[in-house]
C-alpha cells in the first residue's frame, strides 16, 4: 500500500513538470485529447485534474476527482486532491470527508493527517483539531514537523507553556531550523519575556543560523 501512496503522488510530478499558465494550457489540451482516446485512463483524469488546479478551474479539478472515485472510490491521489481543492474553496465539511475517507485507506499518512487537522482548526472544532495534532505525534514520534504542527496550534490558542514544550521538541529533532527557534521566541515576546527570547535566538545563532538572518527578531527582544 505504501508504494501504491508514493506512487500515485509522484505521478503528476513526473510526468507535467511546473509550468507557466500558458504551459498549462497547453498540456490540458495534450491531455484532453489523450483521454479522448483512451477515457478510461485514470491516470490521464488525475493529470487533467492537476491542470485545472494550476490554472485554478476549481469546479473542473472536482468534476475529474469525482470521475476518477465513481470508478475507483479508493483512489488514493483523488480522495486528497479533492480534499485540497475542497479546502482551496472553503468547502471545510467536504475537505473533512475526503481527508478522512484517505486515512481510513492509508492512517500513516503525514500530510493527509495534517490536513485534517487544518480541516478541523477552520471549522473551530478546537478539541477534535487538537486531539488530531496528538494522534499525529503518536503516529510520528521522530517527525519534527508534527511537533512544529502542534506547536503552531497552541500558540494560536495561547496554550504558551505546551507550545514551549512542542518548540524544543521539534528544535531537538531539527537543531537547524532556523523558523523553529523563530516561532519559539515568538511565543516568548507574547509573554513579555524578552530576556527568554533573546536566549533562544542565541541559541539558534549557535547552531549556524546567520544573526543577520534574525535581526529582525533580535530588535523585537530589545
Amino acid at each position: 500500500m505504501r508504494k501504491y501512496v508514493v506512487l500515485v503522488f509522484m505521478l503528476a510530478a513526473t510526468l507535467l513538470p511546473a509550468q507557466t499558465r500558458q504551459q498549462w494550457r497547453d498540456s490540458l489540451e495534450v491531455i484532453n485529447a489523450r483521454i479522448a482516446k483512451d477515457p478510461q485512463n485514470l491516470n490521464l483524469h488525475l493529470l487533467k485534474a492537476e491542470a485545472n488546479i494550476n490554472l485554478e478551474q476549481w469546479e473542473y479539478a472536482l468534476a475529474e476527482y469525482g470521475k476518477i472515485l465513481h470508478a475507483d472510490e479508493k483512489n488514493l491521489a483523488a480522495l486528497y486532491f479533492r480534499a485540497y481543492v475542497h479546502m482551496q474553496q472553503k468547502h471545510y465539511d467536504l475537505a473533512k470527508v475526503d481527508y478522512e475517507s484517505f486515512l481510513l485507506i492509508e492512517p500513516q499518512h503525514f500530510e493527509a493527517r495534517l490536513g485534517l487537522a487544518h480541516v478541523l482548526q477552520k471549522l473551530g472544532r478546537k478539541t477534535e483539531a487538537i486531539d488530531e495534532y496528538n494522534r499525529m505525534v503518536q503516529v510520528f514520534p521522530d517527525s519534527a514537523d508534527a511537533y512544529a504542527s502542534r506547536a503552531a496550534y497552541e500558540t494560536e490558542l495561547k496554550q504558551y507553556d505546551v507550545a514551549l514544550y512542542d518548540w524544543d521538541e521539534a528544535i531537538r529533532r531539527r537543531p537547524q531550523n532556523a523558523g523553529y527557534y523563530v516561532s519559539k521566541a515568538d511565543v516568548y515576546l507574547r509573554q513579555y519575556k524578552n530576556k527568554e527570547a533573546k536566549d533562544v535566538l542565541n541559541a539558534a545563532v549557535k547552531q549556524g543560523v546567520p544573526r543577520a538572518a534574525l535581526k529582525e527578531w533580535y530588535d523585537r527582544c530589545k
